[in-house]
């Protein structure tokens, strides 16, 4: 009997053990050229990444941008033609860069003994335009025709996210083109920034339904305070039909609708009264008379004629208002 113990078979590449071993260690097995063909070699070609919808969607904001540009042009060609625009806030906005006290009250005359008959926002602007750059009739007017412009390119956004591209387009450049819209645009008076903080409040509220976050509700109700301080109560006017629209197309619960529309209020409340607690606050010796008040008050202005007044209709017989718009 031989004294060779047979192995048993193993499968190819398999030792003993199980563990895997390289079928060239096969002595049996023939040799194996790793290298391949020429032929057998395929080329794989980058795949770029489909940026079509990009290429669009800047195409469409350069678009956007060029309406509102345009509307800049607009407002601003020959604008010097206009003079100082309304003399009364223009001359207030002279008064205004001689000390803070008359800039943050609107003074109306430089000794700061009564005020303008609406809050300051708009002249704040025009102030400051006149501060740095001198007074002129360039730097009364021109912030006015920024503002139309910026109103012209928020509306075109706004209407596009909603409605689709051609229906903004078409929304930015009738506003562009609205006759009453270039004359606001091309003056002194608060008009224009009344007009372009509501439209970014409706900006705001669109933001705010659609992403559904509070925080796009919260700045539409500073918004509406900014635009408050530029005109009152007429900014008042857009803020039910802001409110209903949240409350009827934003895609939250029923009470996250109701707490955000309340803190849309409250920062609506808190940026009005800035200027309104801080008159209300100041000793009448220590700040100017308030125009179109009967008793120097800002609440007898906010219910006035000229506030609550612009809502009703009721504007006979306001004092102090003569020569505001």
């Amino acid at each position: 009997m031989s004294d060779v113990t047979a192995r048993p078979a193993t499968a190819p590449g398999r030792t003993w053990f199980g563990a895997r071993r390289s079928v060239s260690d096969d002595p049996i097995a023939p040799p194996i050229d790793a290298t391949p063909d020429a032929d057998d070699v395929v080329s794989v070609e980058p795949v770029a990444a489909d940026d079509g919808p990009v290429r669009a969607g800047r195409r469409l904001l350069a678009v956007e941008a060029g309406v509102a540009l345009a509307a800049l042009v607009l407002n601003l060609w020959s604008l010097d033609r206009n003079g100082y625009g309304n003399s009364y806030y223009a001359a207030a906005a002279r008064s205004m860069t001689k000390s803070w006290s008359n800039f943050f009250f609107g003074a109306f005359d430089p000794g700061g003994w009564i005020t303008v008959d609406k809050p300051p926002a708009a002249l704040w602007f025009q102030a400051a335009s006149a501060k740095v750059f001198g007074f002129s009739s360039w730097s009364l007017l021109v912030p006015s025709a920024f503002a139309g412009a910026g109103a012209v390119w928020l509306l075109a956004v706004t209407i596009r996210r909603v409605w689709g591209p051609t229906a903004g387009l078409v929304a930015g450049a009738a506003l562009a083109l609205t006759p009453v819209a270039v004359a606001v645009s091309r003056s002194n008076n608060p008009d224009a920034v009344l007009v372009f903080f509501v439209v970014a409040a409706a900006w705001a509220t669109e933001r705010s339904i659609t992403t559904r976050r509070a925080r796009w509700m919260v700045m539409a109700g500073g918004l509406c305070g900014f635009a408050f301080l530029a005109k009152l109560l007429a900014a008042g006017l857009v803020m039910p039909g802001l409110w209903l629209a949240y409350l009827v197309a934003a895609r939250v619960s029923w009470r996250r609708r109701v707490v955000h529309l309340a803190l849309a209020t409250a920062a609506f409340v808190g940026v009005a009264g800035i200027w309104v607690g801080a008159v209300q606050f100041t000793p009448a010796s220590s700040r100017p008379y308030i125009g179109g008040s009967t008793d120097g008050t800002a609440l007898d202005l906010v219910l006035g004629y000229n506030g609550l007044g612009r809502v009703t209709g009721n504007e006979a017989g306001g004092p102090g208002g003569g020569g505001g718009g």
